[in-house]
C-alpha cells in the first residue's frame, strides 16, 4: 500500500505530506482545489514523464517522495538487485523524484536510477482508472492478462513464455542454417584451399625456428667464407697455424714429464687444449663447406623462406598462429561438411521444442476453459450491483493456427448492457460511464486474484445516477477488502463509504493559492458530505448523517 505521499512545489501545492491509510479512502472537493494533484504526483512517482512546466511558479524544483509498504518484496527486490539497487529493507520501497528547468532525477531506495528503471519496478504497485483509462479494458491482450489472473494461471503462463521463447530460438537457428546454403559453399571452397594450402607447405616448428637463420647464412656465404677460411687457416693446415704448434708442444712436454714426473701437472691442460681446438678446427671446415652449398640448394632455401613468409602474411605472424588458424579452418570445415546432421538435429530440437510449447498451450487452454463459465457468472453478478441487471456477457475465445506469445488463442469480451440487443466487443462500448463500470465490476470479479497492492479510481463515477454511484462505492468498499483503494470523487454517496475521507481544500497563504489535504471526521466530514450534495440546511446535514450512518452499518454487516 501507498503508506507516505510528499509532494513539494507541484502546481498549487507548496508542501503537501499525506499519509493514507488501509482499506477505502475517499477523497473529494471543490472543483480546482488541487484533487488531480494527487493523480499527478503519483503519476510522477511511478514513472511519468514530466517537464517543468509542473514546476510551481516562483521554485526552483519539484519534488516528491512515496513510501510503498509491500507485504512481498520479493519480485521487486528481483528487479532491483538485477539493476544493483538495494532491495527493499522490511517491504518498505522509497521512491523519489527531483524535477527542475534542466533535469530530472529519480532515486529507489536512495540510489540513483533511470527513468526505465523506475517504470519497470513500479509496474504493478498502483492500477489507476480515470474516466478514459477503462479504454485500455478493450485490448484483447488485457482481457487475456485478466482472464488468466481470474484463471490462477500465472505460473503455467510463465512457464508458457519460457517455452515459447524456446521455441522461437530453436526455429531461428534452423532458419539461419538453411538460409546459409549458398554462403556454405563459398566458405567450403575458401577453408579447403587454406588448409589444402597449409598442410601441402608440411612445415615443422623445428624447421620453421631454423630456417631463418639458415636463409640468412646462405645469403651471406661469400662474406662468410672470407672471414672463416682465415680462420681455419690459421688454426691448421700449415706447420706455422695454431694446432700443430701446440701438438708440437705436446710432444716435447710428454719428453719431458718422463725425465720430470712433476711437470704432469700441466701437460694434461696442454693435451686438453689440443683436444678441443681439434674439435674447433672440425666444426670450422664443416661450416666452410656448408657455405660452399650449390645453387639448388640456395634456391631450395629461398623458396621455403618465401613459402613461409606467405603463410605468415595470410594466416598468422609466426608457426604457432598458422597452426592455430589451421585448426580453426579444420573445425569449421567439418561443421560445414556435417551441415546436414546438423540441420537434422536443429530440426530435431525445434520439433521438441515445439511439441514441449504445444502441451504446456494445452494446460493452460484447459486452465482458461474451467475458468471462462465461472469468470462470466462472477462479472454478471457485480455488473446486476452496478445497474447492468440485464445484461449479457461472453468471454469469446477464438483459436489460433499456430501458437502465439500468449498461448494458443485469444479471447475477446463481449457485453450486451441492454436487453434484445446482440453482444459486442467492449471497444465497441460508446459510453465511458458504461465502460467504467463494467471496468469496476471485472476488477471485482478479480479481487482476490489481483496482488495490485493500490487501486486508484479517478471520477470513474462520473455520468451516472446517484442510486449507481452508491453501488459503484459499494463494490469500492468490498475492493477495499483485500487492496488500499483511493477514490477521487464528487459523490456524496462514493465519499460516504469509505473508511476514511479525505478533503482537498485551496487557500491562500502569502497571497498564493496553495493546495492543503485533511482528513475530515465528525462533524467536518458531515459538512464536507453536505456541500457534495449540493444543498444546506438541517435537512441537508439530516441526509448526510443518514448516508455515513448507513455506511456504518454497511460496514459492520461485511
Amino acid at each position: 500500500m501507498l503508506a507516505l505521499l510528499k509532494i513539494r512545489n507541484l502546481a498549487l501545492v507548496d508542501d503537501l505530506v499525506w499519509e493514507p491509510t488501509p482499506g477505502f479512502l475517499s477523497v473529494t472537493g471543490e472543483t480546482g482545489a488541487g484533487k488531480s494533484v494527487i493523480i499527478g504526483g503519483i503519476s510522477l512517482v511511478l514513472g511519468e514523464r514530466a517537464d517543468k512546466s509542473i514546476i510551481r511558479s516562483g521554485a526552483d524544483s519539484c519534488c516528491l517522495e512515496a513510501l510503498f509498504t509491500l507485504p512481498d518484496p520479493t519480485e521487486i527486490n528481483r528487479r532491483l538487485e538485477e539493476a544493483g539497487v538495494p532491495p527493499c529493507e522490511q517491504g518498505e520501497l522509497i521512491i523519489r523524484r527531483v524535477i527542475t528547468a534542466s533535469s530530472n532525477r529519480q532515486f529507489i531506495n536512495n540510489t540513483p536510477v533511470t527513468l526505465n528503471l523506475l517504470r519497470r519496478v513500479s509496474s504493478g504497485l498502483v492500477d489507476m482508472h480515470h474516466p478514459d483509462s477503462p479504454r485500455s479494458l478493450t485490448s484483447r491482450e488485457r482481457q487475456l492478462a485478466l482472464l488468466d489472473a481470474f484463471a490462477g494461471a500465472a505460473s503455467v503462463v510463465s512457464a508458457y513464455e519460457a517455452d515459447y521463447r524456446a521455441w522461437l530460438q530453436a526455429r531461428h537457428e534452423r532458419e539461419q542454417l538453411e538460409q546459409s546454403e549458398a554462403a556454405n559453399e563459398r566458405e567450403l571452397d575458401f577453408l579447403r584451399h587454406q588448409i589444402h594450402e597449409i598442410e601441402q607447405a608440411d612445415f615443422s616448428q623445428e624447421e620453421v625456428a631454423a630456417l631463418e637463420e639458415r636463409w640468412q647464412r646462405a645469403r651471406n656465404s661469400s662474406r662468410l667464407r672470407e672471414a672463416a677460411v682465415p680462420v681455419h687457416l690459421l688454426l691448421d693446415e700449415n706447420e706455422q697455424a695454431a694446432l700443430p704448434r701446440l701438438r708440437q708442444a705436446v710432444r716435447r712436454a710428454r719428453e719431458l714429464e718422463r725425465l720430470d714426473p712433476t711437470c704432469a701437472a700441466w701437460l694434461k691442460p696442454m693435451e686438453e687444449a689440443v683436444e678441443n681446438l681439434d674439435d674447433v678446427c672440425r666444426a670450422a671446415e664443416a661450416y666452410i663447406e656448408e657455405l660452399d652449398s650449390d645453387p639448388a640448394t640456395f634456391s631450395q632455401l629461398e623458396s621455403r623462406i618465401s613459402l613461409l613468409d606467405t603463410l605468415r602474411r595470410k594466416y598468422g605472424a609466426d608457426f604457432a598462429a598458422i597452426s592455430a588458424h589451421l585448426e580453426l579452418c579444420r573445425e569449421k570445415l567439418n561443421a560445414l561438411e556435417n551441415r546436414e546432421e546438423h540441420l537434422a538435429e536443429l530440426q530435431k530440437a525445434e520439433q521438441a521444442a515445439y511439441a514441449k510449447l504445444l502441451q504446456t498451450a494445452k494446460e493452460l487452454s484447459s486452465l482458461r476453459t474451467r475458468a471462462l463459465p465461472v469468470l462470466e457468472k462472477s462479472f454478471l453478478q457485480h455488473a446486476a450491483h452496478l445497474g447492468f441487471r440485464r445484461s449479457l456477457f461472453r468471454v469469446h475465445v477464438e483459436p489460433l493456427s499456430e501458437p502465439g506469445p500468449r498461448g494458443g488463442e485469444e479471447v475477446e469480451f463481449l457485453f450486451g448492457p441492454n436487453p434484445g440487443e446482440p453482444l459486442k466487443p467492449l471497444r465497441q462500448i460508446a459510453s465511458g460511464g458504461e465502460l467504467a463500470r463494467v471496468m469496476l465490476a471485472l476488477k471485482s470479479a478479480l479481487a482476490r486474484q489481483d496482488d495490485t497492492p493500490l487501486l486508484l479510481f479517478d471520477e470513474i463515477d462520473a455520468n451516472v445516477g446517484g442510486e449507481i454511484a452508491r453501488a459503484v462505492g459499494m463494490k469500492m468498499l468490498e475492493l477495499g477488502k483485500d487492496h488500499q483503494v483511493i477514490a477521487i470523487t464528487h459523490f456524496p454517496q462514493v465519499a460516504s463509504l469509505a473508511a476514511h475521507h479525505f478533503l482537498i481544500t485551496k487557500e491562500l497563504a502569502d497571497g498564493r493559492s496553495v493546495s492543503r489535504i485533511t482528513e475530515v471526521e465528525g462533524r467536518a466530514r458531515i459538512a464536507e458530505i453536505v456541500r457534495m450534495l449540493g444543498s444546506s440546511g438541517s435537512t441537508a446535514e439530516a441526509h448526510a448523517r443518514e448516508l455515513l450512518q448507513l455506511t456504518h452499518r454497511t460496514s459492520k454487516k461485511s
